[in-house]
């Protein structure tokens, strides 16, 4: 990366711009932003309007700084993209938010619905209706498809034959429960009946070619991808993180993907859209860009976009070096 677009970087993070104010620099717990930081277990929140604020967040692994003092927020009913080349941090990122117990902050603060989520574990998160769809999706073998579509959802298909309406599937990690945010897509007997069919259908599955179809390996990697897209909207989370969901997509496909997407906005939910591809971003409402740990530029879309078009991808040093190394 040149000098001088390495300049650039570090004096965009003292500009950074958040909540609405600039010249801004979170420096983690007690930063003095206007925020009241309390631990997880506090009966005091943070309070603020947004439904997630990420706020300095720093981590390191293995000695080596992976995020640095990275903040932002994202509105109700928001699609907010994180664009930035491999390697930038993006996807530990999003394992941050999502609490997993490898990418523990260092320091910082993440706050949902005004509720401190920093150091409150997955499965919690999980229950406030956060999830993350993950870059490579998971293989859960001897699994039909339509139930793994439905495994997060707090049901099975086997519910629509259930008179006490009680589910048979045990929520997974990622997923709402059965009484959390996505209760809202079943009918008044507690039932999914149809669901499963209707989210393969968004993602353009057929369902009956995949009803008795297993998540395995002879699942093509764009087949596992939105097969594990369909799950997510199966859930009807307050808030997707969802980590290059484009990937292994073919071009006719993403559409269904880039739908799938504007349907979680619409019932109210929030996009977390993290992606490498300028073309894909650009659906967000905002976006920031990152670079070798740093969200150093948040603003409208298309000023990200033509920021990157311009400056990152031409540049030939993807090592942006943090502040941290230049000590």
């Amino acid at each position: 990366m040149g000098e001088s677009h390495i300049n650039d970087c570090q004096d965009a993070k003292t500009e950074i711009t958040i909540y609405g104010k600039k010249n801004l620099t979170p420096s983690g717990y007690g930063s003095n932003n206007g925020l009241t930081v309390t631990g997880h277990g506090s009966t005091d929140h943070i309070r603020s309007g947004k439904m997630l604020i990420v706020d300095g967040i720093n981590l390191k692994k293995g000695g080596k700084q992976i995020i640095n003092d990275v903040s932002f927020h994202v509105d109700d009913g928001e699609i907010f993209g994180i664009l930035g080349a491999n390697g930038a941090g993006k996807s530990s990122l999003a394992f941050t938010i999502m609490g997993s117990p490898d990418y523990q902050p260092d320091r910082g603060v993440i706050s949902f619905d005004g509720v401190d989520i920093t150091r409150m574990p997955m499965d919690e998160r999980a229950r406030l209706g956060i999830t993350l769809a993950w870059q490579e999706p998971a293989r859960f073998e001897g699994i039909p498809v339509p139930d793994f579509v439905l495994l997060g959802s707090g049901t099975s298909r086997n519910d629509a034959n259930d008179t006490g309406g009680h589910s048979a599937t045990t929520p997974v990690v990622g997923a709402p429960d059965a009484g959390g945010p996505n209760a809202a897509v079943r009918d008044a007997g507690g039932h999914d009946a149809g669901l499963a069919d209707k989210c393969l259908e968004q993602l353009r599955l057929t369902p009956s070619e995949y009803s008795h179809r297993m998540v395995d390996r002879t699942l093509s990697g764009g087949e596992r991808k939105k097969v594990e897209l369909a799950s997510v909207l199966a859930m009807r989370p307050r808030l997707a993180i969802l980590d290059e969901p484009d990937s292994g997509i073919d071009m006719i496909s993403q559409d269904a993907v880039i739908s799938m997407i504007y349907e979680i906005r619409d019932y109210g939910g929030s996009v977390i859209l993290i992606t490498h591809e300028e073309e894909v971003v650009k659906i967000a409402d905002r976006a920031a860009l990152m670079c070798s740990g740093l969200a150093f530029k948040t603003g409208g879309t298309q000023e990200i976009v033509d920021y990157y078009r311009g400056r990152c991808a031409p540049c030939i040093s993807k090592s942006y070096p943090s502040l941290e190394d230049k000590k």
